[in-house]
């Protein structure tokens, strides 16, 4: 796949880069390894002072950066906008927070003096998606700098402008040169970054197949990564909801980002008793969307971020309808230039339909049915998958068993699915593993050292392991 950028809206490349020479990403991952030795060195007050200042270049040049990011990949501008914002406010999170988080914690071990330290790894390689071309990056840079390390950027081929820009505000904000870089490289060069000593752990964001090549190349050479990968989230609605609100809901959270988002809503399981109430309130939310130029004020969904995408969705729903599933609304490719394709309902969806089990990573909502709370669970569970979930109920006893038995990283009740730098963030199954974000991002990249400090000669010692 080429390095460039291809405007979504009207399939022209708009500028095109180079990858970087064997010999250039040689010099990177030297200046990494010199970096993050004066880097690891450097105080949390430095570190904060120049994150907290990442953030207020990110809410000043916030236009500009969300024009950038439309331009590349799609997403409305008011989104896009909102994604520089959020970037901001990660920035500030850690900089308050992450001295807290990784200050030195005392463990009563007797006699002697228990501690427990957090201490950097060194480079960590980050490859990184598409479809939230800031975010994805910002959630993973801010714990990982503030806790000593450096970072490797690998972005996607399609979002290089916007990797390029991370890199600058970065720099920017007063990181010494070689702390954060962006890699300019083809998915081809992963495997010897991943092999290179001076890399010490590897994060990311993608497809599942993706996530197993990285995990088994690292797992070679015996590092840790941390994997957030597909999900086909469920979103259960019980006769006790507010269906006029949770059909509000289900349209944002299924066409958020033009659909393209892994935890986005994807499989609404319905109790039959609020069934048929419930989809024709969510037919009427879906077509009431509009579809259109990004930049644009009051679209609410863009293009799909290129034309393998699109046709993709419009295969998976074309060959699902074929297997026997109902098309309710859209389903249709859209005329003219562009990769847009309409919000799209399927429901009564046999287990032989590829969207059944499959990822749809588009505008795609898929309606069930549950005959009772253990019949909704059956459903939210049969999925590879098991990132996000989303509840809507109004009864204790139903909300007590959703949040224990639904196998997902993440269970929001009443609200539908959504990052914060406040909460951990990642999946089980092969939605991933490790967490981002909290306290548990931070975390994900240190050396959790054990110390032992003994003040005066002990009379004896501890059991030898």
């Amino acid at each position: 796949m080429p390095i460039a950028t291809i405007s979504p809206v009207t399939g022209e490349t708009l500028r095109t880069f180079d990858a970087l020479t064997p010999e250039q990403i040689e010099q990177k991952l030297q200046r990494a390894a010199n970096a993050f030795r004066s880097h690891r060195r450097t105080s949390m007050a430095e570190r904060a002072e120049r994150m907290r200042r990442a953030g207020e270049i990110l809410e000043a040049d916030k236009d500009r950066l969300g024009r950038l990011m439309t331009t590349e990949m799609g997403k409305t501008l008011a989104s896009a906008v909102a994604e520089v914002e959020k970037c901001a406010w990660v920035c500030r999170h850690y900089a308050e927070h992450a001295a807290g988080m990784l200050a030195p914690r005392p463990v009563d071990v007797g006699k002697a003096r228990g501690e427990i330290h957090f201490l950097p790894l060194g480079a960590v390689l980050a490859i990184m998606p598409w479809n939230f071309p800031l975010w994805q990056v910002f959630r993973f840079a801010a714990p990982a700098l503030m806790a000593g390390n450096v970072g490797l950027l690998k972005h996607a081929s399609n979002v290089p402008q916007s990797a390029l820009a991370i890199e600058d505000v970065f720099a920017r904000a007063g990181f010494a040169e070689g702390v954060f870089q962006t890699l300019l490289i083809g998915s081809d060069a992963v495997g010897g970054l991943l092999d290179d000593p001076r890399v010490a752990a590897a994060t990311l964001t993608g497809s599942t197949p993706a996530g197993q090549s990285v995990a088994e190349r690292a797992g070679r050479n015996l590092k840790k990564t941390v994997l957030e990968l597909g999900g086909s989230d469920p979103f259960i609605v019980m006769p006790s909801a507010d269906l006029r609100a949770a059909a509000r809901t289900a349209a944002k959270a299924r066409c958020i980002n033009n659909g393209q988002s892994c935890i986005a809503a994807k499989r609404f399981i319905v109790h039959q008793d609020a069934a048929d109430e419930f989809e024709r309130h969510f037919v009427r939310e879906m077509e009431a969307l509009r579809v259109g130029d990004p930049m644009q004020d009051g679209v609410d969904i863009g293009p799909l971020a290129t034309a393998s995408i699109r046709d993709e969705v419009d295969e998976q729903v074309r060959r699902s309808v074929e297997a026997g599933a109902r098309l309710v609304t859209g389903g249709k490719r859209m005329d003219g230039p562009g990769f847009f394709y309409p919000p799209t309902i399927l429901a009564d969806i046999p287990e032989s339909a590829p969207a059944y089990r499959e990822e749809v990573f588009g505008p795609v909502a898929l309606l069930f049915r549950a005959t009772d709370v253990d019949d909704a669970i059956r459903l939210a569970n049969d999925s590879d998958f098991g990132l996000g979930s989303s509840v809507w109920t109004t009864d204790e006893g139903e909300r007590a068993r959703f949040v224990t038995e639904i196998e997902a990283g993440m269970t929001f009740v009443n609200a539908m699915v959504s990052s914060d730098p406040r909460l951990p963030f990642g999946g089980v199954k092969q939605s991933g593993y490790g967490r981002e974000l909290a306290e548990f991002g931070i975390h994900e990249f240190v050396n959790v050292k054990s110390v032992w400090i003994q003040e005066t000669p002990p009379d004896d010692h501890p059991a030898a392991e």
